[in-house]
């Protein structure tokens, strides 16, 4: 692991062999299962995540620190209305 000063944030790296590839991986992971998804909120959620991906690696490039938890916390707003406007389960769980 190694640590840098990056203008006005700290980037810190790891040394992962095939980078590019495990990217996507985690990428199609954590999105395409979403914007796969038969729920058109689930879908949602992944293009709101997806936009914020986009906006996260242009931003980190700029040296913003911490954008993609704030995206992260956008997403699981949408996750909380998700779960409230589901209907209960049957026997009150």
């Amino acid at each position: 692991m190694t640590a840098e000063i990056r203008g006005r944030t700290i980037g810190y790296g790891v040394n992962v062999p095939w980078t590019p590839l495990v990217l996507a991986g985690y990428l199609f992971a954590t999105l395409g299962a979403l914007l796969l998804g038969g729920d058109r909120r689930l879908r949602t959620l992944g293009v709101v995540r997806a936009v914020g991906a986009l906006a996260c690696s242009a931003l980190w490039r700029l040296e913003f620190a911490s954008t993609w938890c704030a995206f992260a916390a956008v997403a699981s707003l949408l996750v909380l209305g998700w779960v409230r406007g589901r209907e209960p389960a049957a026997g009150g769980h």
